[in-house]
């Protein structure tokens, strides 16, 4: 943290998130929507939309809104928790795979669901590696920032550990343990530009991400003690891999790292504005605050992150 703090030099704030309800639609990711925003109802059925609170009995000036939104929590801008991602791994040796997550976590101790008898759905809830836990350690630190973007422009290219560290030479970037790895695609400010309509074959084809099925740059990862990794881009890595044989995980990044490892992940960040103005500046180092709304059993959270430089 105190590295952290030493990289704020002129006391400017950055914010990294996109507005939730961004990137619009559902054409990314058919299982998530976008939010929506209802007002409460009040208890003689009225609706808290320009509400007088008065309401006749008493010469108040008093009006008020209320609101409730239902919204999915990796829609936008979010962290994955460590219950986002587990593995079928034979944890007991018995030759028999079973749902394992982090740390030696069953599925039935991670994840629970009960009926739902309101919305006719199943609740879900993380007994453990739910987001309230990355909440409440703060998550705050040094930010490093890869601007891949600038070397490797828009077109749709898959980068392992060989072409990552040239790329990190290039720039002068220098990660140390206990960083927050940051990784500047434009895919989120491509998203942005579609003004909440995104072609999702256009957007899936552009851009770069991390080829999480290169050994090396998992090996790299692993090595690096890095606490955290933050791309602009739909899910850091380039998977599912369709390419892969036999009995292994088709996102093997988010295996590695949020089930073997312990590192959280996070997506769809707003990169491109602190991207150009640490290259004008010559810098790729920043303090970086975000924790993500701390919703006790979730898997996910949005986020809105800050960059102080």
């Amino acid at each position: 943290m105190l590295k952290a703090m030493e990289e704020v030099w002129e006391g400017r704030t950055f914010c990294l998130s996109l507005p939730l309800e961004y990137p619009g639609g559902s054409k990314l990711n058919p299982r998530r929507k976008p939010p929506r925003i209802f007002p409460t109802v009040r208890e003689n059925g009225c609706l808290t939309c320009n509400f007088i609170m008065s309401e006749g009995r008493h010469d108040g000036t008093d009006v008020v809104n209320d609101d409730v939104a239902i919204l999915s929590l990796q829609y936008s801008s979010h962290w994955d928790a460590f219950s986002h991602y587990g593995s079928l791994f034979d944890a007991d040796g018995d030759g028999i795979a079973e749902i394992v997550y982090y740390n030696g976590f069953s599925g039935a101790d991670t994840i629970v669901t009960q009926a739902d008898d309101a919305s006719a759905t199943r609740q879900m809830c993380a007994l453990a590696l739910g987001v309230e836990n990355i909440a409440a350690s703060g998550v705050q630190g040094r930010g490093v920032l890869v601007d891949l973007r600038a070397v490797l422009g828009d077109e749709r290219t898959l980068v392992g550990y060989e072409t990552l560290s040239w790329i990190m030479r290039v720039q002068n970037v220098q990660v140390e343990e206990g960083d927050i790895l940051c990784l500047h695609t434009g895919f989120a400010q491509k998203v942005i530009e579609s003004g909440l309509n995104p072609d999702h074959r256009t957007l899936h084809e552009s851009c770069v991400a991390l080829d999480g099925r290169d050994r090396a740059l998992l090996d790299w990862i692993d090595r690096s003690g890095l606490a955290a990794i933050v791309a602009d881009n739909y899910a850091v890595e380039g998977g599912p891999y369709d390419d892969l044989q036999g009995h292994v995980a088709r996102m093997p990044l988010h295996e590695h790292c949020l089930f073997k490892l312990g590192i959280p992940l996070a997506e769809l960040w707003h990169l491109s504005p602190l991207a150009e103005w640490l290259r004008l500046h010559g810098r790729t180092r920043f303090l970086l605050t975000a924790p993500p709304i701390r919703l006790t059993g979730a898997v996910g959270a949005p986020v809105t992150g800050v960059a102080t430089v």
